[in-house]
């Protein structure tokens, strides 16, 4: 569909068209302007029959550290295709960001539309040590708003960094299965499973996975994302 920026561009050239012959030959012009501009546009892709999900996260879900073909959504979008199902990926990750941060930025990221949420979030609140309740309030109003849109969701959980206590890890880790009960969502447990603490799957910091890190972890939770695409009636294909 062509939008009204696209109407605007088609009229200047049509005008400079006009100015620049007369009779019939600005009207051969026009026509082989309007098909030429046409014929430039986007074509109608396969992303109008996709499942769109949005990767709502920070850095994990950013792909830190890694090109763009390594990251997590990136790699995530490949495998499902792989397997027969027909998604777009739209990355909204935000490398360093927290639950606060991704509350902020929750309606400039559902103007992307998504048929579906992965929301990873909570690990650089965990880090900070910032206040399990916080966490919790942060995750309840981002889950309530898409709740509210009716988008459905798949929960991401996250563990506290096993240094802060036992009392806090408690109070962490908690979180997201509580949620996903309040709001019936499906819960990843934890989204670094298999890769946290593991030096062959993470980056020199020891905190970011790399390629091969992202791999396990697509490998864990695209059974997780496949049923809650089939569960919410999102798929135009099938494993095969």
């Amino acid at each position: 569909m062509i939008g009204s920026a696209d109407r605007d561009d088609m009229a200047n050239i049509l005008a400079w068209a006009n100015a620049s012959l007369n009779g019939a030959a600005a009207r051969l012009v026009n026509v082989g302007v309007c098909a030429a501009f046409v014929a430039s546009l986007p074509a109608p892709s396969d992303a109008a029959d996709s499942a769109r999900i949005l990767a709502l996260g920070d850095s994990l879900t950013a792909g830190y550290g890694l090109v763009e073909s390594e990251g997590f959504t990136a790699q995530l979008e490949r495998a499902l295709r792989d397997h027969g199902y027909e998604v777009e990926i739209v990355n909204a990750g935000v490398s360093g960001d927290t639950t606060r941060g991704g509350l902020s930025r929750l309606d400039w990221a559902l103007a992307d539309d998504p048929d579906l949420v992965l929301l990873e979030l909570g690990a650089n609140d965990g880090l900070r040590g910032i206040d399990p309740a916080d966490t919790r309030a942060n995750l309840e109003a981002i889950l309530r708003e898409l709740s509210e849109r009716g988008i459905p969701t798949l929960l991401a959980g996250m563990y506290a960094p096993p240094n802060l206590g036992p009392e806090y890890g408690a109070a962490f880790n908690s979180i997201y299965p509580e949620l996903a009960r309040e709001f019936d969502v499906p819960l990843y447990p934890f989204f670094l499973e298999g890769v946290a603490a593991v030096p062959s799957l993470n980056q020199a910091d020891g905190i970011h996975p790399n390629a091969d890190g992202v791999a396990t972890i697509v490998s864990g939770i695209m059974p997780h994302v496949i049923d809650a695409l089939e569960s919410a009636g999102l798929t135009s294909g099938r494993e095969g």
